[in-house]
């Protein structure tokens, strides 16, 4: 496996307008002759694929939703990152940059992460043009909040809703195309594989969720934008239809997948309630700008919230992290939590919880203010706990979220297969090892609206591709394979469900590979997956046929590959000898308790390559060079 990044030479500053300049065109009238297959439809598959058919290519687009608008991106609530600096703050493109490199721990590379604080302007320019309503200010002009790991105002946001009315812009976009019939949009299709010919992705494979039925797709190059995978964990603030199976699939076939154990940890979640939960609610860290986080000083402590006086509770934030507060990135801000319940100062009937207290925001600005801007998360945290956060403090504690690992990719967002490319949190490239707040939005529209139509074209235009139909034996075989697989899950018949199984596979990975990690855990792990699994294809009840809508058998296949790919997480969090981010390695931290990189032989993109079944994948390494930024021990103090 080569692993050429292809960066561009120069500045930094100068080289994705150079690279632009560079690449080859395609005619307007030859854009027609090519057909691209987006996967996912979310802000980078909807916002590529809108953008791609206005270009004049034909488009198909796949989503195993009933409708683009129920995409996951709606979820991201807080805000999108731009260095506009419309708070005459201080900010820049270069600081977005710079922000981004510390806040991933310096484990992501300096030019990518350059071209996304760029074209960061772009997007509010192209997000307000479509009539997004982010909020403003008295003035008129667009209003800007603060996010976690960032001493500037540069996040935009609409209300807590964020998420949700780019996705509407996007879908708007996307809508338009569709009705043109520039786009011919699958929806209640689920890619179970990937077609290479002649080392080339040229088409996926399908089922119909409704139908069951198996379908080739061909086409000239292959865009896949289906998130991530924090659901391996199975309580985790993604929709309960999440999965790894288009990109592990990709990855079967060969395309490398780096940073596998890069996960996030979000600090503001509502705690778990139960045993039989099956997800977690994310509270936007947006609301960290005006809560003040804090736990009571004394262990045991009874009282309600308001009757703890002031003197007796510890804003550990606030007093570990002075310069940043309850603004501290996820990373470091998730494990403080943790380490103030596990020494017994946790709130709530589990003791699984700190508190996030707006009494002196709402005494300072008003409730009426802070309504506002948070009001929607309020009625939505109220709804669920039947707590008014008005009068007493959220309780909230940290649960998986969003995922930096991803397939690997070079500076054109294309994997190591030629012609698959991989947008937005499917690929790796931009976050490091944490990824500050609100910058999950701003990646996925850069990708789908500023990036890929550039670099896609140039690979276009750079390869001669052959003509091809669902005929050939490559398809054929794709096909056959899918069927042998979901007929296999149908057969087993055994006694226990597969959401048992899913759920003790989250309860292994977040023991061993969640907010803390040793060499012991990990390594009981790699023995506990594989027992595991083998049981689940002995043991597992996977009702209903495959001719008809199954929501068991779709649950059992994306089931079926987190049990493959737990294990190459747990694999490359073990051989990721330091801590970085939210990959935190018990073994590897400061006398203070924080992370404790290792740059003289950890300063790389991990990337595993698949092998073969029941074979070790082989690890290859991108080397990390920082020439603009300097390798320092990031501090939030």
């Amino acid at each position: 496996m080569k692993l050429d990044p292809k960066t561009p030479t120069g500045p930094v500053a100068a080289q994705w307008t150079k690279h632009k300049f560079d690449m080859k065109l395609i005619n307007p009238a030859n854009k027609r002759k090519y057909k691209i297959l987006v996967v996912g439809s979310g802000l980078a598959g909807g916002s590529a694929a809108a953008t791609l058919a206005e270009l004049g290519y034909q488009v198909h687009c796949f989503c195993y939703q009933d409708s683009p608008r129920r995409a996951h991106s709606i979820a991201a609530q807080g805000g999108i990152n731009a260095a506009k600096n419309y708070q005459n703050d201080g900010d820049s493109v270069y600081r977005l940059f710079y922000d981004t490199v510390k806040g991933g721990d310096f484990r992501a590379r300096e030019s990518n992460v350059y071209r996304l604080s760029e074209v960061s302007c772009n997007i509010i320019d192209q997000c307000v043009a479509q009539g997004i309503p982010f909020a403003r200010d008295y003035s008129g002009y667009l209003a800007n909040r603060s996010f976690g790991g960032a001493l500037v105002s540069r996040t935009f946001y609409a209300s807590g809703q964020t998420g949700q009315q780019l996705l509407l812009g996007a879908y708007s976009a996307l809508s338009r195309q569709i009705g043109k019939g520039a786009v011919k949009m699958h929806t209640r299709s689920e890619m179970l594989d990937i077609v290479v010919i002649d080392g080339r992705a040229r088409g996926i494979i399908t089922r119909n969720l409704v139908t069951g039925k198996i379908e080739s797709h061909v086409g000239d190059a292959v865009i896949l934008a289906t998130g991530g995978y924090s659901n391996v964990f199975y309580l985790s603030t993604n929709a309960i239809g999440c999965n790894v199976t288009a990109a592990y699939r990709a990855y079967k076939k060969g395309a490398g997948f780096a940073n596998p154990c890069y996960t996030q940890i979000h600090p503001t979640c509502i705690p778990q309630a139960g045993d039989y939960q099956s997800k977690l609610t994310l509270m936007s860290e947006s609301l960290r700008n005006d809560g003040r986080i804090w736990v009571p000083k004394n262990k045991g402590e009874k009282r309600a919230a308001n009757d703890v006086p002031e003197n007796e509770r510890d804003y550990y934030l606030e007093r570990k992290y002075p310069s940043y507060g309850n603004l501290a990135p996820r990373d470091i801000s998730s494990r403080s939590a943790k380490e103030a319940c596990d020494a017994g100062l946790g709130v709530g009937e589990s003791g699984m919880g700190v508190y996030l207290d707006f009494r002196d925001a709402i005494k300072r600005l008003g409730q009426n203010v802070i309504k506002d801007r948070y009001g929607n998360l309020f009625e939505m945290y109220q709804r669920i706990t039947n707590e008014d956060p008005y009068t007493v403090p959220m309780r909230i504690f940290p649960a998986p979220h969003y995922t930096m690992g991803g397939l690997w990719v070079d500076y054109n967002l294309m994997s190591t297969i030629p012609g698959l490319h991989v947008l937005g949190e499917a690929n790796f490239s931009d976050h490091g090892a944490n990824r500050l707040g609100a910058s999950a939005l701003m990646q996925g529209l850069a990708d789908g609206y500023f990036v890929i139509p550039y670099t896609i074209a140039h690979y276009l235009a750079a390869h001669k591709l052959d003509g091809m139909t669902a005929d050939h034996p490559e398809f054929k075989k794709a096909e056959a394979e899918v069927a042998t697989r979901t007929k296999k899950l149908l057969s087993i018949n055994g006694t226990r469900s597969v959401e048992s199984f899913h759920k003790e596979l989250g309860r292994i990975m977040w023991d061993n590979c969640g907010m803390a990690r040793n060499k012991k855990g990990l390594t009981d792990s790699l023995k506990k997956i594989p027992a595991l699994r083998e049981e689940f294809w002995q043991n597992a009840k996977v009702l209903g046929e495959n001719e008809e809508y199954n929501t068991t058998l779709e649950r059992a296949g994306r089931v079926a590959d987190f049990l493959e790919f737990a294990e190459v997480m747990c694999l490359d969090a073990l051989e990721r000898e330091e801590s970085c981010g939210g990959h935190f390695r018990e073994e590897y931290q400061t006398e203070e308790g924080e992370a404790l990189r290792n740059d003289t032989d950890c300063c790389h993109v991990t990337v595993w390559e698949h092998k073969g079944e029941n074979t070790k994948p082989q690890m290859h390494k991108e080397p990390l060079a920082f020439e603009e930024v300097k390798l320092v021990v990031r501090s939030y103090k």
